[in-house]
């Protein structure tokens, strides 16, 4: 089969505007059973590119095609008539549905006029099974699973539906390897049957791994296109970023001071946590590892009062009071701030300005005595962040469901780092975070740990935990199994740690 004939899609100058021009004359082509990844630093045009392809935003200007014939679709819903199917990097169920519900949700079967629930089970099931996937219930409402598993039953949901062009963007943010290695299976099995992919990934590492070819942006215009192979990763960022390489991580410096900034004491909750006890130092940060489902989101919720422990306490610094937060104002009164995984939902007001949302938790900074804002200083508050941490923006009164992913990362960020905390909780701090954007970050914890401050951090990622963390605790099934310390750590031992609670 010639390249012509393998041609599933492409399209010609196509660009989008909002306020400044986020896709700029591109030309992108798609053949029957490839994957082409996507490549792009935040704010590159990856995801309104793959938005305008799935129907869910209008292109300004260009053509696309779809198997040889025009394809303009004006919603989701005729792009999925037409086999389009995407996965998208902010998660998009319904909360109150159950797994199963969202699964089928839009063909639920029917019998006699009311939804089959037998039927709704059985084929729900099916779908998970094909995935892996078999321990998750399929009542329990999907608000009640963490974003990992919520990521697994969002792809497994669009996997289960018939499709010629599947977009993915971002989906192993918050897999474990054991979840990514099951995906890439089932995607190499969907481009053997002649699906096209449009995968989009930081992880350079997956892209060589799995790809075919290679497409990337740069500030919204096509800078390159080619066979995967024909990149290395270092040439791969040195096309998003526009240098000639990447900085290498800073060597590794420990702060740790004596003072002991956060003791946690027997945290419970029935069924999800089991007396999960440790100290943090000031100066010193803390991973915690696990796998998806492990507890590892449940215990900075419930540190945080987001969720309520039903026994256990927290105390912090010299304080002899121990607390166990029943909202998150109490956490941030008594010098808590947590950066959440799912900064759609939890991190931000997405409609409100980049000013907003950065002064949101320190409303004293910027008000008078009256309680009337003051405009100047938060546009000023909001300015100085937006430098330090590098949030691409034109202006600080752009509203953040304007950004990127990763711009909206580092705005959670700020609004905490204005807040003046002393413990910082990092959920998957560079999920959805491009590579370039990936060290900034990391050399704020580095900031923070020499300003004595104490931080734990997630992440699914064990190499960005053995990278930047003094010490390492492992959760298995809602339990501790293992504390590992610089210096004699190892890859193999943390990785079996994560196994050991489902043995317990």
């Amino acid at each position: 089969m010639t390249d012509e004939s393998r041609l599933l899609f492409s399209c010609v100058g196509l660009s989008k505007s909002y306020t400044v021009k986020v896709l700029d004359d591109v030309s992108f082509e798609l053949r029957r059973g490839e994957i082409h990844a996507l490549l792009g630093a935040n704010g590159a045009g990856k995801s309104t590119f793959c938005k305008i392809v799935a129907g869910l935003t209008a292109a300004s200007s260009g053509t696309m095609q779809l198997d040889g014939k025009s394809f303009a679709p004006s919603n989701k819903r005729q792009a999925e008539a037409a086999g389009v199917q995407i996965v998208q990097q902010e998660l998009n169920q319904i909360g109150t549905l159950s797994v199963a519900e969202n699964l089928l949700f839009g063909r639920f079967p029917h019998r006699f006029g009311c939804i089959n629930r037998k039927e709704l089970h059985r084929r729900a099931r099916i779908s998970l099974e094909r995935f892996g996937i078999d321990d998750i219930a399929l009542d329990m409402p999907v608000s009640r699973l963490g974003v990992g598993q919520r990521q697994l039953i969002e792809i497994a949901t669009a996997l289960d539906r018939d499709c010629r062009l599947l977009i993915l963007d971002e989906p192993t943010a918050a897999l474990t390897h054991r979840e990514t290695e099951k995906l890439f299976t089932w995607l190499s099995q969907m481009r053997d049957r002649g699906v096209g992919i449009i995968y989009i990934s930081h992880r350079l590492d997956e892209v060589s791994k799995l790809t075919d070819r290679v497409t990337i942006l740069r500030d919204g215009r096509r800078v390159e296109s080619c066979s995967t192979s024909e990149l290395s990763t270092t040439d791969m960022v040195r096309a998003m970023t526009g240098i000639e390489s990447a900085s290498t991580e800073t060597e590794f410096t420990s702060h740790t001071q004596t003072p002991i900034r956060l003791r946690v004491k027997n945290i419970v909750r029935t069924g999800v946590l089991e007396n999960i006890s440790f100290e943090v130092h000031a100066g010193e940060r803390l991973g915690i590892a696990g796998l998806v489902g492990s507890g590892r989101t449940e215990l900075l919720r419930a540190m945080f009062g987001s969720d309520t422990a039903d026994s256990g306490s927290i105390q912090l610094d010299d304080d002899p009071q121990q607390h166990r937060f029943r909202s998150p104002s109490q956490a941030v009164h008594h010098g808590l701030a947590m950066v959440t995984e799912d900064r759609k939902q939890s991190g931000l007001l997405l409609s409100q300005s980049i000013a907003v949302n950065t002064t949101l938790a320190s409303m004293q900074q910027v008000c008078s005595r009256v309680g009337v804002i003051n405009r100047q200083r938060e546009h000023t508050a909001a300015s100085d962040y937006r430098e330090k941490l590098d949030i691409r923006c034109p202006d600080v009164n752009q509203t953040c469901a304007s950004l990127s992913g990763g711009n909206q990362q580092k705005v959670v960020m700020a609004k905490w780092l204005l807040c003046g905390a002393n413990v910082f909780l990092f959920d998957e701090p560079t999920r959805g975070v491009d590579v370039g954007a990936i060290q900034p970050i990391h050399r704020l914890f580095e900031e923070l740990a020499r300003d004595g401050k104490a931080i734990v951090i997630v992440s699914s990622d064990l190499d960005e935990l053995l990278r930047t963390c003094d010490r390492i605790i492992v959760l298995s099934a809602g339990h501790v199994t293992g504390e590992f310390t610089r210096g004699v750590w190892s890859r193999e031992s943390i990785m079996q740690a994560s196994f050991a609670g489902y043995a317990i």
